[in-house]
């Protein structure tokens, strides 16, 4: 239920029959004409901008078209009850008594649907791929909620989402790691000393790893690294992914897909993209430009497979090998891209870390160049995540080494306080995480805020013996919204566009702002009843106007829509 493309479409239709009498030659397209909120200092719903589109094309005074408009809206439109011409040809719009009923009851019938849009596109959507060298850190926290923010997001609009991760279990990173865990071994099995080594990895969960192996492998000789590699490499990874899951499910994340990447290397698909993007004549042998800052002479000229990048938009072409002839990471990136087309997804989305920027545009052009420009990757960056704590920098834990581990995380906040506050800024912008903040339970808080409201509620309703379900009985004749009321049932028909928009454009932030917007509206509303009479809720124990109740009803669908798709709990009571 959107009345914003409703009324618009009745807009535009009546327009087309009206062209002659309005003079409109050029109408072909009525690409432009929206309908918005307007600002706060009009009391109207809806604000139209088509006399100054059409005044535009056609070559009218806006002004003059938008009186025409005006005449023929109120003679034609039931749904529009006061027009006001403002500023160059604005059209605000005061809607009807009939058509506020009517669009409030839709919204009611269709409560758990209301903001979402018919669509029905599939989507593979890969986050969090953390390497599988340890537990999640808090950068991975942020790119993890996004993601499965995202997919509940399309998911409430209509799509069909697979939620994916892509293990990075191959490579010198696993190598450097598996030998940590043989250290890690021999210290507790055969105390010898852990070395000082610039490549191992420090945390001390690599010791957890080192016991639960040994454990599992009493009579098992370590002493031998080359020996025990496969061994170690496969138990490490199983017991550095369940710390990865865990995590993941301590924030209420759950993946559909668990890709390896040793299953790429294992079944050649790497040169089955080479041979594919070949017969394209977009990989070629040659060579490669000095980089950015190396001089020619420094420069290694090696004769390699190159894959024409620069023809998709890339800043240069990139090599698929390295100068000892093994596949470069991003030729195995090519080749699990090349999967993922293959399954005949219509939307590719990579939600990637703050330090991937650079890699955009060069798995962009290989998805393009894969699928002959028939899916769109879409890359989302997920900048870094600064912790405080009592207004200092949040100090890193030894279990971890070197980084803060979503585990830290969790032992300060509860999940929901994570999910809201991690989306509360554009994922593009780096994010201050107050850790004193979120457990405010004030204005300042904004989970706090929105919880607050829908408690607010039920405990309204709760006082009156009624529920969100009970039917409101109420006459257009007999409905009559104060100024605060008029302003929140404004709000909560913006919901649909909010939803949209941040559907369109993955701007996730636009969700918990808006949810925070509503609160504020409602808890200013629920604050004037303790100031004047006329606006208090409850009067000899009944509700004083049926108006309230709408208007509460209202609130509560879009909190417990958004909230839904955020992921975050609402409780009753607080």
């Amino acid at each position: 239920m959107n009345i914003f493309d409703q009324h618009l479409s009745e807009i535009k239709d009546l327009v087309l029959v009206k062209k002659d009498i309005l003079n409109l030659n050029q109408i072909d397209s009525l690409k432009g004409i929206n309908l918005e909120i307007p600002p706060e200092q009009f009391n109207y719903d809806l604000s139209c901008n088509i006399a100054m589109v059409l005044g535009k094309k056609n070559k009218i005074n806006p002004t003059k078209l938008a009186i025409k408009l005006k005449d023929i809206f109120l003679n034609e439109i039931n749904s529009f009850s006061e027009i006001d011409i403002a500023g160059p040809g604005f059209l605000n719009i005061k809607l009807s008594k009939s058509a506020l009923l009517k669009n409030i009851n839709s919204i009611l019938i269709n409560s758990e649907i209301y903001g979402s849009s018919k669509n029905n596109s599939s989507y593979n959507i890969e986050f969090v791929s953390a390497n599988p060298t340890g537990p999640m850190h808090v950068g991975h926290c942020r790119g993890a909620i996004y993601g499965d923010v995202l997919s509940n997001l399309l998911k409430f609009n209509g799509n069909k989402v697979t939620k994916e991760y892509y293990i990075n279990d191959y490579g010198n990173q696993i190598k450097n790691f598996v030998e940590s865990v043989f250290y890690r071994i021999k210290e507790i099995k055969y105390e010898k000393k852990f070395p000082n080594h610039e490549n191992l990895y420090p945390g001390l969960y690599i010791k957890d790893i080192a016991e639960k192996i040994i454990k599992d492998n009493l009579d098992q000789d370590f002493n031998n690294f080359e020996d025990n590699f496969e061994l170690l490499k496969k138990e490490a990874l199983k017991e550095s992914m369940e710390l990865i899951k865990k995590d993941l499910k301590l924030l209420g994340i759950s993946h559909d897909i668990f890709f390896s990447e040793t299953e790429i290397v294992k079944n050649n698909l790497v040169k089955k993209a080479v041979k594919k993007l070949k017969e394209k004549n977009f990989v070629e042998e040659g060579f490669l430009k000095p980089p950015k800052g190396e001089s020619n002479q420094d420069w290694k000229k090696i004769k390699k497979l190159i894959f024409k990048s620069t023809l998709f938009g890339d800043d240069t072409d990139r090599s698929l090998q390295k100068n000892d002839g093994s596949w470069t990471y991003f030729a195995n990136d090519i080749a699990y891209h090349m999967d993922k087309v293959d399954r005949n997804y219509e939307n590719l989305v990579n939600i990637l870390g703050a330090d991937h920027t650079g890699y955009i545009k060069r798995i962009t052009a290989a998805v393009s160049a894969l699928s002959e420009g028939k899916i769109k990757l879409n890359c989302k960056v997920c900048q870094l995540v600064k912790l405080y704590k009592k207004g200092e920098p949040y100090k890193m834990s030894k279990r971890a080494g070197d980084f803060i581990s979503a585990q830290d995380l969790l032992n300060e906040v509860e999940k929901d306080q994570i999910r809201f506050m991690m989306l509360n800024r554009s994922n593009d912008v780096e994010l201050d995480f107050d850790f004193d903040k979120v457990k405010e339970k004030s204005k300042d808080n904004p989970v706090f805020y929105v919880q607050y409201a829908y408690a607010r509620i039920n405990s309204l309703l709760r006082s009156l013996n009624l529920s969100l379900t009970n039917k409101i009985d109420i006459n257009e004749k007999n409905l009559n919204f104060n100024k605060i009321e008029e302003k929140i049932l404004r709000k909560v028909f913006e919901w649909p566009k909010i939803t949209e928009s941040a559907s369109r454009q993955f701007d996730l932030h636009k969700i918990p702002f808006f949810l925070y917007e509503l609160s504020t509206l409602f808890h200013a509303y629920w604050s004037k009843g303790n100031e004047n009479q006329d606006y208090k809720f409850i009067e000899n124990e009944k509700i004083k106007r049926q108006e309230i109740l709408l208007v509460i009803n209202l609130v509560a669908t879009v909190i417990q829509n958004g909230m839904k798709i955020l992921g975050v709990s609402l409780p009753k009571k607080m």
